[in-house]
This record gives structure tokens, C-alpha cells and sequence, in this order.
């Protein structure tokens, strides 16, 4: 039997037995491959370059949300998903769907007639979420209109830019239409419809649920608290009528009035409590130991009008909620100062104040800050420079005062969101308020909203010291008084003269107008409070 022969340069031939070379690739025809190859690739870069700067260019339409005029855009991205922007708050970002876009949604303004429309017509509340919703969808479908057209375009037009040949826009136009359809394709199998319940909020937004607690809970309640407190703050006239009857502070009918008031937190029944005391109480001066405000954002910074109108001088500090615009927008009112490790003067009365040094709605401003002591410490410094030393310091956290103690007759503060009077170990006497907001939104969220207080400080004109003081509570919702408590920081004048007599009736602290004790003229240097009647609401 013959075997065919073989060699390592051929395989054998079946038909002659003769081995035969092995065919050898054609260099040409690997070169065309190559170039075949690189030039698809080319393309396929080329189309999806341009396609990206066409959506980035043009891929965004303007449309009306809701109340909301917003801007819709499709912007490249690695994990998709949506994001809606509510400048200056923040944004809240919805794991959605898959695919290299991402829907952006920003809202630019309130359309005032819209809103008007909303505010003025309660029929159209009851489908807001319908007209919110369909908005959203046309927009949406505009904008994947207006997108497939920026990115068809942008290729055709930068493949002919880059490639000059006559050819390529249609290739690249056909290219950017299978990676249009495959990003549509992606974002429907991974749609997940139950991401829009668990948003991520950045920005100011990360504190919403923190500071506003249940929103469900709070709307039950506020229409009720609502009435309660226009009741009240409106009622204070009648109080303001009760306390008249109390003996005068100073004996001299000429006391500085300056009104305490903290902590208001956007509460328009805060504002509208302080506009009512300083109507009535003919108020000197207000003295605001800081958070006006809960987000320091611009949007809430149009809110203090009301600031202006009061037609007295108003004396501000940060507090932890305030930030620097807030600050800024509070000293652009009329009549207004905002303290800054300074001074001023309120009808005679020298007041300084230091701000707060955090920021807590930006958790990124924590590093770097000053520690509470360390402003008190501050103030304390810049005090010894000046030339008069001043009778009341404001700070807006209690932590602020140590420092002052022995340095400053009278600390203000705030913060606590409770009222606390306590004299320091030096003698220096540090007064904190509660909330004259009521703690705004958030004093809601408990079984009892806060109430809201201010204090009334009578001050002798010539010296500054503190001779008494009208302590100023509003009932929260389910409770119906308007309370006042005036304490007498020094005791009153008592009765007997040099020849043992009585006064001339001057109201004492005994049955008689005479000392503790009816008749003696000796009296305990130490607050002494007199309740003046509860009003009840109308």
C-alpha cells in the first residue's frame, strides 16, 4: 500500500497523492481588511461624537410644568436615570432607567398667573397632579422629538466636517439611528417605575425631611393652627390693654422698650406677632437673635418686607439656619443692622451680637468653623476695645455666652426653641428665648405645636441696665390664651420716706405698695415675677 507523501510545506493531494503548497493570505486583502475595518470604527466614533454634541447643543425644550416654567433636557450620561433641579434648593436624582441620558428637569420660575390661577380657583387643586403629570409627558415627548433630531444632525454634520467625504453623513445618520433606537431600547427593559418613590436629594433638599418632618401630618394640621394663630396674633391688642394695668417698670414712664424675638423660621405668624407688640408695647427697637430663616436660600429671603415696615430699628445676627445672603437680604431692609462681632446703638442702648458660626444645611460648611466659645471669646475681646462698654450682647446659641459672663451685663439668646432666664457666675444675667415662629413648620410635628414667645425688655435710659421684663406666650394649636408674665428685675420702689411715711402710692410688691412685707424699705435685689391675666381668643 503507497502512502501519499507529505511534507511541513504542503498537505497531500487525495486525487494524485501529491502534496500541495497551503494557500497563503493575499497581503492586499489584509490590508483592505484593516483599513475596512479602522474606517467603520472611524465612523462609528465620528457618529457618536457628533450625536453627543448635537444633544448637548440642542437637545433641551422649554415647557410648562404645573405652576412651573422648566427647562427639559436629555444630557450624556453613564447611568441614566432623571434629576430635577430646584434651584436654590437642590435637586432630588430618580435611579429610573438605564442608558447613557440622563432626563434633566429644572425649574426656572413660578408663572404668576398660573399660580394666581391655582391659589384663586380651588376647583383646578383637585387636578394639579393630573396637569402636572401630562405636562411632564408632552414635554418629555417633545423633547426625545427634539434630541433624535439634534443628534441625527450634529453626526451628519460633524462626519462631514471630519471625514469630507459626500458618503458619510448618510452612513453616520444611519449609524446615530441604531444607537438612538438602542438607548430607547435599554431605558424601556430597565424602566423601574418603584425608583420614583425612594428619590436622593442633594443640596439644601437633603435636610427637607429632617427639618419638616411628615408632610402628611403636617397639612392635616396646618389650616386649624393656621386659624388658631391669626386669632391670637390679632388678639394681642387685648393683651397689650391687661398689662397697662401693671406697675410701670422703671416708675418713670420712660423706659426703652426693646423687643426680644428668636428663632422665627419663616413663620408669617411670627412676623405678624412681632408687628402686633411693637404697635402696641411702642417698641424702641427689635433685637433678633438669628434664624429668620430654615435653608438661608434666596427664595426665602424675599420674604422680609415686613422688616422694612415695622418703622423701627431692627438689630439682626446669624443664626445656624441664617446664611451670608440671608444676612445680606435682612440688612438690605430698612432701619435695619446686621451685628457681626459689632455694635450699634437702639435709642440710646449700646448692643452688640456675633453670629452664629455654622451653617446647618450645608453639611460641607462644618470644617473649618469656629467653635461656639471661640465667638463668645471674640465678642469678649472686641468688647474690651470699645470705648463704651455696651449693655446687651446678642449671640444665637447659649453655648456663645460663658465668655461674656462678667464682661456684658445682659446675653441674648436664642436657639433652644425654649425660654430660659438664668443669671451667669459673674453676674452677668443671659436670657433665651423660645421661638417666636412657633419653631415654624417643624413645630407642628409634635402632640402640641410650639407656642410662640417674644420678650418685651424695659431698660433704664440713662444707665442700660434691664429693670424689667413682659414675658409673651401664644398658645399652639388647642390652645386658646394669650399670656404675658412681667418679672421686675430690681425691686420697687417701697414705701417709707426719710419721716417713715408711705409714698405717694407708688405700686409696691406688698398688699399696701409697701415692701415684700407690706411696709419695710429694705427689697430683694433678685427677679420678681407678676402675672398679668390670660386673654382668651375671640
Amino acid at each position: 500500500m503507497t502512502t501519499a507523501p507529505s511534507s511541513p510545506e504542503g498537505r497531500p493531494d487525495h486525487a494524485t497523492g501529491e502534496a500541495v503548497d497551503a494557500p497563503v493570505a493575499d497581503p492586499t486583502t489584509q490590508r483592505r481588511g484593516v483599513r475596512l475595518t479602522v474606517r467603520w470604527l472611524q465612523r462609528i466614533v465620528v457618529a457618536l461624537v457628533g450625536a453627543t454634541l448635537g444633544v448637548l447643543l440642542l437637545g433641551r425644550v422649554e415647557a410648562p410644568i404645573g405652576p412651573f416654567d422648566a427647562t427639559v433636557a436629555f444630557t450624556p450620561a453613564i447611568s441614566g436615570g432623571a434629576e430635577l433641579e430646584i434651584p436654590p434648593l437642590g435637586s432630588l436624582a430618580v435611579d429610573a432607567y438605564d442608558g447613557p441620558l440622563r432626563l434633566d428637569v429644572q425649574l426656572r420660575r413660578v408663572d404668576q398667573l398660573r399660580a394666581q390661577a391655582l391659589a384663586t380657583d380651588p376647583t383646578q387643586l383637585d387636578g394639579v397632579v393630573d396637569r402636572v403629570s401630562a405636562d411632564l409627558r408632552a414635554a418629555v415627548e417633545q423633547l426625545a422629538w427634539t434630541t433624535g433630531a439634534a443628534a441625527l444632525g450634529g453626526a451628519a454634520l460633524f462626519s462631514f466636517i471630519a471625514l469630507r467625504r459626500t458618503r458619510e453623513p448618510v452612513i453616520a445618520v444611519g449609524l446615530s439611528v441604531v444607537l438612538l433606537a438602542g438607548t430607547a431600547g435599554l431605558g424601556a427593559a430597565t424602566w423601574r417605575p418603584q425608583a420614583l418613590s425612594q428619590p436622593t436629594y442633594t443640596g439644601l433638599l437633603v435636610n427637607a425631611n429632617s427639618l419638616i418632618g411628615s408632610a402628611q401630618d403636617i397639612v392635616a394640621r396646618y389650616d386649624a393652627y393656621r386659624a388658631s394663630l391669626e386669632d391670637l396674633v390679632t388678639n394681642v391688642s387685648t393683651l397689650y390693654s391687661a398689662v397697662s394695668t401693671l406697675p410701670d417698670p422703671a416708675m418713670t414712664a420712660d423706659s426703652v422698650a426693646l423687643l426680644h424675638v428668636s428663632d422665627i423660621h419663616l413663620n408669617p405668624a411670627g412676623a405678624g406677632l412681632v408687628s402686633q407688640v411693637v404697635a402696641q408695647f411702642g417698641i424702641d427697637g427689635v433685637l433678633d437673635t438669628g434664624d429668620i430663616v430654615d435653608w438661608g436660600s434666596p427664595a426665602e429671603n424675599q420674604t422680609f418686607g415686613w422688616i422694612g415696615a415695622l418703622g423701627v430699628p431692627y438689630v439682626f445676627i446669624r443664626g445656624n439656619h441664617d446664611s451670608a445672603v440671608t444676612a445680606a437680604a435682612v440688612d438690605a431692609q430698612p432701619n435695619t443692622v446686621v451685628l457681626d462681632d459689632t455694635g450699634t446703638t437702639v435709642a440710646g442702648i449700646e448692643v452688640v451680637g456675633a453670629p452664629d458660626p455654622r451653617f446647618t444645611p450645608d453639611k460641607d460648611a462644618e470644617g473649618g468653623t469656629q467653635t461656639l466659645e471661640e465667638t463668645g471669646e471674640e465678642l469678649a475681646d472686641a468688647i474690651a476695645d470699645l470705648d463704651t462698654p455696651p449693655s446687651i450682647a446678642m449671640v444665637h446659641d447659649p453655648k456663645q455666652a460663658p465668655p461674656l459672663d462678667g464682661v456684658v451685663p445682659l446675653v441674648l439668646a436664642g436657639h433652644t426653641h425654649e425660654r430660659d432666664v438664668s443669671v451667669l457666675d459673674d453676674g452677668t444675667r443671659l436670657m433665651v428665648e423660645g421661638s417666636t415662629g412657633g419653631a415654624g413648620l417643624r413645630g407642628l410635628q409634635g402632640e402640641e405645636p410650639t407656642p410662640l414667645t417674644c420678650t418685651v425688655l424695659y431698660l433704664d435710659p440713662a444707665t442700660g441696665a434691664l429693670t424689667a421684663y413682659d414675658e409673651i406666650t401664644l398658645g399652639g394649636l388647642g390652645q386658646s390664651e394669650v399670656t404675658i408674665e412681667r418679672t421686675y428685675v430690681q425691686a420697687l420702689p417701697t414705701g417709707d420716706d426719710e419721716d417713715g411715711g408711705q409714698d405717694d402710692g407708688g405700686p409696691g410688691n406688698g398688699p399696701d405698695g409697701g415692701g415684700p412685707d407690706g411696709g419695710g424699705d429694705q427689697a430683694t435685689p433678685t427677679d420678681q415675677p407678676v402675672e398679668g391675666p390670660a386673654v382668651p381668643t375671640p
